[in-house]
This record gives structure tokens, sequence and C-alpha cells, in this order.
């Protein structure tokens, strides 16, 4: 599994670790909001629907980021396009340490939602064009596992803060220390390079850029991709925007408690990434998504509505967290390998984001459905359809593994 990368140039190992650190460091951002719920809604008195507001406004915003951010990397380049981004989410992070009231929180997380989806298609496309064509699933899969690294480390923030610091301002200082990925884009501007492409878009206007997704050529690609996007987004966000409220307020369980719970699903997760990567490049894309998108159905409906002990849910969040991991971490290679050079940042951010568009709505029929039907059901049944969209959707798509992007006239050089 590690021989990609001993196999990988200096250049492409840069290239990885800037992926990599960007990724975790957008999912230590975005993850802090879930596990601050609880305080938020305490904190101005706020109702369940409200608060899934708040992440489907952050997923909302966040499509027009990916697919504003992709035109910006298939129009200025990727690194530039990188730094701007993880500035944006972090600054947005931080900024929500002081707030007042909700309607200034909700206009900050959509700040963020515009740095966060921007930040994912500027680092895989990125990731995407300098790794070569028989490490590309297993490269991508490792920057997606990197979700899980971010992840872990909001929980252990939030451990942390809201067991040692008084409760009325842990979640400011919990948001407050969201800065930190900032500190990235001092590595990106010293260590990484842009890389050549056979096709750029500099002399192109940037609406016409943007709207290229749309052309003839690509327009079935960018339709199917939209809706594999639904189905990732809105399963994973239906399943964690409340799981850590689920197992606080239906589960009984204290903050480190539940946190011992999200921690095996946060393994499970990294696991998945890598593993999703691996199979993606043996057996296929499509086949590899459809096999996590069925498992992934299977899994949720008996961790929702099963009459599981808390010892069995412990259990069973491994492999919760292992098969809902292999969609997101397919996502890149597949969607880069749909476009030609010149649109790819574009389409690659548009149909990973275009999902949130529709997907940010899950979070919020999520606090909704959980007021007539109870927290778990809700996530259960949202979480369930969201996945079957992504079994369909890549049943529609063509096999493109192994794929060789158009190469420039004078190559990059791999040192």
């Amino acid at each position: 599994m590690s021989n990609w990368y001993q196999e990988s140039t200096p250049l492409e190992r840069r290239t990885f670790w800037a992926s990599f650190g960007g990724w975790a460091l957008d999912a230590l951002d975005v993850q802090m909001f879930s596990l601050a719920i609880p305080a938020l809604i305490a904190a101005f008195s706020i109702t369940k629907a409200q608060a899934g507001f708040l992440g489907s406004i952050t997923l909302f915003f966040g499509a027009f980021g990916g697919w504003l951010g992709g035109a910006l990397g298939d129009r200025f380049g990727r690194v530039k396009a990188l730094q701007i981004t993880v500035a944006t989410f972090a600054l947005a992070t931080f900024a929500c340490a002081f707030v007042t009231d909700y309607n200034q929180l909700l206009v900050l997380k959509a700040i963020q939602g515009l740095g966060f989806g921007a930040e994912w298609a500027c680092g895989a496309v990125l990731m995407a064009e300098i790794i070569r064509p028989d490490h590309r699933g297993r490269a991508l899969g490792a920057v997606q596992s990197a979700w899980a690294v971010g992840w872990a480390a909001a929980v252990l923030l939030s451990a942390v803060i809201f067991t040692y610091v008084a409760k009325d301002i842990a979640w400011r200082v919990l948001f407050a220390a969201g800065l930190l990925p900032a500190l990235l884009i001092l590595y990106i501007r010293r260590g990484i390079e842009e890389p050549k492409r056979a096709v750029k878009a500099a002399d192109m206007p940037f609406l016409a850029t943007v709207s290229g997704v749309f052309k003839p050529e690509v327009l079935r690609s960018t339709l199917i991709g939209g809706l594999f996007g639904i189905g990732a987004h809105g399963g994973y966000a239906a399943l964690t925007t409340f799981l850590p409220t689920y197992l606080r307020e239906v589960r009984q369980l204290s903050v480190l408690g539940s946190s011992g719970y999200l921690a095996v699903i946060i393994i499970a997760f990294f696991c998945g990434c890598i593993a999703s990567g691996v199979v993606s490049d043996r057996i296929g894309r499509r086949a590899n998504v459809a096999l996590f998108a069925s498992a992934c159905i299977a899994t949720v409906l008996v961790y929702i509505f099963a009459p599981l002990s808390n010892s069995q849910m412990l259990l069973l969040g491994f492999p919760l967290g292992f098969f809902s991991a292999g969609i997101p971490a397919s996502m890149a290679a597949l969607f880069s390998e749909l476009y030609p050079a010149g649109v790819r940042g574009t389409g690659v951010g548009f149909c990973y984001n275009f999902g949130r568009v529709v997907s940010a709505a899950f979070p919020f029929l999520v606090g909704y459905l959980s007021e007539h039907i109870g927290l778990g059901p809700a996530i259960g049944i949202d979480a369930a359809f969201a996945y079957s969209l992504v079994l369909l959707a890549v049943l529609m798509l063509p096999e493109t593994r192994g794929k060789v992007f158009e190469q420039p006239i004078d190559a990059p050089s791999r040192a």
C-alpha cells in the first residue's frame, strides 16, 4: 500500500503533503461546528432546526466555493488558489469565536463554506495533475484520509476544551483555534511549484472558465457527477452533523464518552480512505464506489435502527466509518479523470461541490424530522436515501481508471 509513496518523486511527495495538510486542516475547522452544536444551542437559545441551518449554509456556500475555486485554479494556477482558500476558511473560523448573535454566526459560516469548498477543489486537482496515473487512486485516497486526521484533531480539541474551559466560553476557544490552518500557507509558498498543463484558461474570460463544465462534450459528466455529489455529501452531512448530538442526547453519553465512539468512526474513516484508494486502482472506479455505497446503506440502517447496546454501537462504529469513507475517497480521482485540461479544476470543483447545494438541505431536514420522528430515525432515513443516489449515479458514469492526462509541450520536472 505504501509502494506508491516510496516510488514518488520529491515533487510528488511535497505536493501530497500540501494537499493532505490543507484537507486535514479544512476538516479541523469544519468539524468543530458539529461538536459545538449543543453549546451553540444553549448560548443563542436556538432550535435544532436552526442549528442544522448553520451546517446547511456552510454546505450551500461550499458548493459555490468549490466551483469558483476550481475555476480560479484553472485561470490563475492551483498553488495560488490553494493559498487563498486556506486563508479564507481559517480566518472565517477564527472570527466565529467573537460573534454575539446567531445572524453573525450565519454570515461567517457562509464565508467559511466558500473557502472550505474551494480548498478541496484546488488541492485535489493539484495532486491529480502531479501524481502518475497508476498511483492516482491511492494517492488521492490517502489525501482524502486527511479528513479523518482533521476530524480527530477537532474531537480531541473539543474534548479537552469542553472539559477544562468554562462552558459559556468553551465554544469560543474552540473556534479561535481555527486560525491554525493559516500556518500551512507558509509551507505551500515555499515547497510547491505550479504544475504545467496542456491547456491554460488564463486567456479566457473568468465567466467562460466557470461555465466550461456545461459545454456539450462534458455536460453529461457534469450532470451525473452533480448527482453523485448530492448523494455523497448528503449522506455524510446527514450522518455526521448531528451524530455527536445523537450520542450525547439520545444515547446519554458524556462529552468524553461520545468522543470515544467518534474516535472509532474516525479511525475507521482513515482506514476506509486508504483502502478505497487501493481498491479503486485495482478493480476500477465504478466497482469500488458501488461496493462502498451498498455497504454504507446497509451499515447506517443497522447502526441507527437496530436495538444495539452501547458496546455494540461502539463495535459497529468501525464499519460505519470505514464504508462511509470509500465514497469521498474515490471522488477526486474519478472526477479529475472525467474532464480535459482547461476545465479540469472547474469540473472537479463543480461535481464535488454541486452536491452541497442540494445536500445543504440534509442537516436542516434531519433537525426538522427529529422533532417529529426522533433524531435517530431522521439521521438513518436521510443518510440511506443519499447513499442510494451515489449508487445510481456511479452506474451511469464511464470507467476512467488509468487515464493519462494531456501532456504539456514542456513537461514539468519531477525533481
